[in-house]
């Protein structure tokens, strides 16, 4: 009900990415009945239905990239503070995120079968004559089994999706390898957690006291009153402090008035520079944007092995015959190389920007493309291969003069359309996450001007990288299967 009502209660936008799901979802849901009657209707082969069905693998995968593209840009089941409060933590909100894009893409489907029947003529009384008769399975009853499994397909993989990526996480970062600490007595490891009930007595909490009493008899009769005042200051800041702190007992002072510290503090001891200033050891600079160029080499090795097994597929098929599970593995292998090297190629788009005395325009979108590598170079890596794919399908076509079927541009125009929308909709959500910053440059006296400049910039850098490379892998790829 929840779900129903943050439905309706949407913006414009978001309900236009929602219909563009459930697009999606009836294309792919169409294609896959198409299977299904080509499977009744040609019993005796069921190699090539089989093969129908795996290409269905594709507009399949769009269809999901696009949905969980769609949930992580809908502002209505974004974290806010004071949700939890309610029972909307982050847990209910996946779920609601999940169950609305289970509903979109089951509409989807919905649609998608009464088209299927429609064409079929179990509605009309008429059905319709063409080239998609022979997928029909006209004549013949469908099996209910198979039609609900092959519709629920799409709705269960895009909420499962869904729930995987937007599934809660710890806020709190990862403990630092820089520095050592010990917890409490049994305790191995990096002990970060906070401690709470008990830390008074834990072990060594008295280690300072310990310390100051087993001092030689000589130095503490010089030291009596030094040593009462200590003792005194490590028992009074004790007291004031609850039991379950974050420090409790944790600072006291020897005789010779050094601060002794444990480890039962959670966060490390700040370091000083030789300028003097303090900086925590626990994790990076703020402001310094990641590098996402750690996958680049394993994404370049996939693309490589995906037009290796495209290759090898292209030189095994026939001239005449339809393209092979090969052709589709090398494909798919494809695409997830370029995915994987999306966001390091972006990353390094940046950083040539920045390159060789950068001014205040450059050095912006420089910055802005290496913080929102990771969100905007998946989706790029995936236009970059749909795009290659459909340079190397017009090459094949030109080539040998082969005529594309309605199912073949369906599939096409629903990949294409999801890559195209998935696009745009991490553009919009990057956007969305830098309103901060855009705010904070207009009030400092940026020009709006600029950041039209900038933004022009970072499209024509990533043009510059992304396009030469898609006409490459388009030759390479589109070469065994043109001969």
């Amino acid at each position: 009900m929840l779900a129903l009502r943050l439905t309706r209660a949407a913006r414009l936008a978001v309900q236009l990415r929602r219909l563009l799901v459930a697009s999606a979802s009836a294309g792919t849901g169409f294609l896959l009945l198409c299977a299904l009657g080509h499977a009744l209707t040609h019993p005796d082969a069921p190699g090539a239905s089989s093969l129908r069905l795996a290409w269905c693998a594709a507009p399949l995968a769009a269809t999901v990239y696009l949905a969980v593209a769609v949930a992580r840009a809908d502002p209505g089941t974004r974290p806010r503070p004071g949700l939890s409060a309610i029972g909307l933590g982050p847990g209910r909100l996946m779920a609601v995120s999940a169950t609305t894009t289970a509903l979109s893409a089951a509409l989807g489907s919905v649609a998608a079968l009464l088209g299927f029947l429609y064409l079929r003529g179990d509605l009309t009384g008429a059905p319709v004559d063409g080239a998609v008769s022979g997928v029909l399975a006209l004549g013949q009853r469908l099996p209910a089994p198979a039609v609900v499994t092959l519709l629920a397909l799409v709705p269960a993989a895009a909420s499962a999706a869904v729930a995987l990526t937007l599934r809660p996480r710890d806020p709190r970062p990862a403990p630092s390898a820089g520095s050592r600490r010990y917890g409490r007595f049994g305790a191995y490891g990096w002990g970060a957690a906070r401690e709470t009930f008990g830390a008074y007595g834990r072990y060594g909490a008295r280690l300072a006291s310990a310390s100051a009493s087993a001092s030689a008899p000589a130095s503490a009769s010089a030291s009596a009153p030094a040593s009462a005042s200590a003792s005194a200051s490590a028992s009074a800041s004790a007291s004031a402090q609850p039991a379950g702190g974050r420090a409790a007992g944790a600072a006291q002072a020897d005789p010779s008035g050094a601060l002794l510290t444990q480890a039962s503090d959670t966060r490390p001891p700040a370091t000083t520079d030789g300028d003097g200033s303090a900086q925590d050891a626990t994790g990076p600079v703020p402001g310094t944007p990641r590098s996402h160029t750690t996958l680049l080499p394993w994404g370049i090795a996939v693309l490589t092995a995906g037009l290796a097994v495209e290759t090898y597929a292209g030189d095994t098929a026939t001239r005449d015959a339809a393209p092979s599970a090969g052709v589709l593995l090398g494909w798919a292998l494809a695409t997830l190389g370029l995915a994987l090297a999306g966001p390091g190629l972006t990353h390094l788009c940046g950083r040539l920007l920045q390159a060789v005395r950068p001014g205040a325009l450059r050095l912006l979108a420089g910055r802005v493309l290496m913080e929102e590598s990771r969100r905007v170079g998946r989706p790029l890596g995936v236009v970059c291969a749909v795009a290659s794919a459909a340079y190397a399908a017009a090459a094949l076509h030109d080539a040998d003069a082969t005529d594309f079927g309605p199912l073949s541009v369906i599939g096409a125009v629903v990949v294409a359309g999801c890559t195209v929308a998935t696009l745009l909709t991490a553009a919009v959500e990057a956007k969305h996450a830098r309103t901060d910053t855009t705010d904070a440059l207009l009030r400092l006296g940026a020009p709006p001007t600029t950041l039209r400049a900038a933004a022009a910039l970072r499209a024509g850098a990533l043009l510059a990288v992304f396009g030469p490379l898609t006409l490459v892998v388009a030759q390479l790829a589109s070469l065994p299967l043109a001969r």
